[in-house]
């Protein structure tokens, strides 16, 4: 994990918009000492006041325009529903403020040009807060991996598998604009691109299972791909959300592999654990001591202590300048893959992700 110096040279103000799903950025703003939370906004006002009341903050309002309209807010953090981030990323653009977006960055690509539009009028930075990045196992696994210790890469294996029929509890979930392909898979597909940015065609098969049908989903919640890059290398990725799991003695509920020329490596997420091999070494690393930074509340239904992982390496890249990944151009060619993984469903063959760029005008960001 990248971590840009140096650090602001104050504290940076912080706006929360949404905050159900926003819940684990106030954790990570809260506790962290680069950033102040600022105002946390939502149309609930009923859980603006429990969000104020658990994190001992008094700044909520309804209104997002108060939010953009106060020079004390430096950075928007967006956790409101996936069709609307586009909406809410523009307007915090257009009013000056950085934004951390979580993803799926945007729910399809109508209005990618405008959100780049935006960004190159403001002159302000953008992250797409795929968290996992930033989760211990998987930050090493990328820190060994760049060192060269395992060689040249052969292939990737990635898999997010989670009982999650919980979060039908949540009415939006069962609504036709909720899907799991962007929600969840979004993870272990951004893995894919981290080690291959140039994946060039995908392949899949997605399904509706019966306890997902059952909870009210509307769309598939069950899939498997494969990839290809330009270089000619393939990746495989999986996921399934209204399902049991396997214990995690045996498995974990989203891994990482890396197959290398020189040896392998696996980082899983909720053991906090990585393992690799190289020769006749092969090691098993444990992040001990970690469990209570990066699961504060609720098990490990919320994340916060990668969430703020991340919103500190944004403040560093802020401060010195830098572009924090995965920036926007990134976080809209993830979602043209997502969008030819889609496709690739329903047509039943392979789908080009230039064809989907080229569709909506974003050829150039191939």
């Amino acid at each position: 994990m990248p971590t840009p110096t140096p650090p602001p040279p104050r504290k940076l103000g912080l706006a929360v918009l949404g905050l159900g799903e926003g819940r684990s950025i106030i954790s990570a703003g809260v506790q962290s000492p680069l950033w102040d939370v600022v105002w946390l906004c939502d149309l609930n006002e009923a859980l603006g006041r429990q969000r104020c009341a658990e994190f001992g903050l008094t700044q909520f309002t309804s209104s997002f325009e108060q939010v953009l309209a106060d020079p004390r807010v430096d950075a928007v953090g967006i956790y409101t529903p996936d069709h609307l981030h586009a909406t809410h990323v523009i307007q915090a653009l257009n009013a000056g403020k950085h934004v951390i977006c979580t993803k799926p960055f945007l729910n399809d690509l109508t209005q990618a040009r405008d959100v780049l539009a935006a960004q190159q009028r403001s002159g302000r930075q953008v992250m797409v807060g795929q968290s996992s990045r930033f989760f211990a196992p998987f930050a090493r696994q990328r820190e060994h991996f760049l060192s060269g210790a395992f060689g040249e890469l052969i292939t990737i294996e990635a898999q997010y598998h989670a009982d999650h029929r919980w979060f039908l509890e949540k009415p939006w979930a069962r609504s036709a604009s909720f899907k799991w392909l962007f929600g969840g898979l979004s993870h272990p597909a951004d893995f894919i691109r981290w080690y291959l940015p140039d994946v060039t065609e995908v392949m899949g098969y997605a399904d509706l299972s019966p306890t997902g049908r059952a909870g009210g989903l509307v769309n598939p919640d069950t899939f498997h791909f494969i990839f290809k890059s330009a270089a000619g290398r393939i990746a495989r990725v999986s996921g399934t959300y209204s399902s049991p799991t396997v214990p995690a003695q045996r498995d974990s509920g989203m891994s990482c592999i890396l197959r290398c020329t020189g040896g392998a490596s696996q980082a899983d997420y909720h053991e906090l654990r990585y393992a690799w091999k190289i020769g006749s070494q092969a090691v098993v690393e444990a992040f001990e001591g970690a469990e209570d930074y990066y699961f504060r509340f609720e098990g490990h239904r919320h994340h916060a202590g990668e969430y703020q992982n991340y919103i500190e390496y944004f403040a560093r890249g802020i401060a010195a300048g830098e572009t924090p990944k995965p920036d926007a151009r990134e976080g809209i060619v993830t979602v043209a893959l997502l969008q030819a993984m889609e496709e690739s469903t329903t047509r039943g063959q392979p789908v080009q992700v230039r064809a989907i760029l080229d569709r909506h005008g974003l050829g150039d960001l191939a």
